[in-house]
């Protein structure tokens, strides 16, 4: 393994933080020895400043996207830390429905994991959306999911997983429903794959032509940017989300003295973000789409849930949200 040296790191860090806002301090260096040293050597080079300085003079991109790729973490699970989506299952779509349902056109549904990594979250969104909503062709449905790196965003676009990385987060009766055997494990079923869009993306550049959205799922991401970077991703990502949208982070991260144009609200265990001033919507229930009280009455029925019952993880360094 080739070890940092002193006088290399800070310009390591930098040039790590230029790409992706991950801030690494001395205590560190043992990632950046863990992640980078197979890179540096892969690229003939014999120190991490060199494989800067090699990085920074490639015209392809290809060893910077490869930098991003190691050093970002890819760590996530189906349903992982369910109570988010238990959110989203018995509040959230259910009051975004019962908003939307003013017309007899179809309802638009759009969400957006700003850090998708491998495609377990968002999947998990869609599971969600399948089981709370049935007919899937009432609802114009937008489902979104960015990641910077590009290795992970091929993954999830394939909707491959692993007999390993379907065990986490699923029961048996959820991978029979939504997934078909693979000869690589389990393939995502067509009808959920279509409903994803996914595309890199670094968050830390102008995002606006993403679109607007009724969830945001950003969780895990910022916990290694500085303050300001913190503060500059939700204030943009604010301009992403409807009046009346709603922000879900990390179980252990806070928007609280940083971001006071958004309100902390709590449902079960779930704590979730609205920007202060929404705008008010008339509520006119003449859509033939199923409202509030038809969504929690089928939330309430009993079923076999799609996840199992997994322990807050700790979150793992990561710029693409690892979850």
């Amino acid at each position: 393994m080739i070890r940092l040296l002193p006088d290399e790191r800070s310009v390591v860090a930098q040039y790590i933080y230029s790409l992706c806002a991950i801030t690494l301090d001395q205590s560190k260096d043992y990632l950046i020895e863990g992640r980078l040293s197979a890179v540096a050597e892969q690229a003939g080079c014999r120190s991490y400043l060199e494989l800067v300085n090699r990085a920074r003079t490639d015209a392809t991109g290809a060893l910077k996207r490869s930098i991003i790729n190691e050093i970002t973490t890819n760590e996530t699970l189906f349903f992982r830390d369910s109570s988010p989506f238990d959110l989203l299952r018995y509040k959230i779509i259910p009051e975004v429905i019962d908003r939307r349902a003013k017309t007899t056109q179809k309802v638009p549904l759009r969400i957006w994991s700003a850090a998708c990594s491998t495609g377990q979250e968002i999947y998990s969104i869609a599971i969600v959306l399948a089981e709370l909503l049935g007919d899937l062709s009432r609802y114009q449905i937008r489902l979104v999911g960015t990641d910077i790196s590009d290795q992970a965003v091929a993954k999830a676009s394939a909707g491959i997983f692993s007999h390993l990385e379907v065990s986490r987060g699923l029961v048996d009766s959820a991978r029979a429903r939504y997934f078909t055997a693979h000869e690589s494990g389990w393939k995502i079923r067509d009808e959920l794959r279509s409903l994803v869009t996914f595309r890199r993306m670094n968050l830390m550049e102008d995002f606006s032509s993403v679109g607007k959205f009724d969830v945001v799922f950003c969780r895990n991401v910022a916990i290694y940017f500085n303050e300001p970077d913190r503060a500059s991703l939700f204030n943009r990502i604010e301009q992403r989300m409807e009046a009346d949208g709603y922000l879900i982070i990390g179980s252990m991260e806070s928007l609280s003295g940083l971001c006071p144009q958004f309100e902390s609200k709590r449902h079960l265990r779930s704590v979730y973000y609205q920007s202060k001033a929404p705008a008010t919507l008339v509520n006119t229930p003449t859509s033939t789409t199923p409202s509030l009280m038809a969504l929690s009455r089928l939330a309430a029925s009993p079923a076999a849930p799609a996840a199992t019952p997994t322990p807050a993880l700790r979150p793992a360094l990561t710029f693409g949200s690892r979850k």
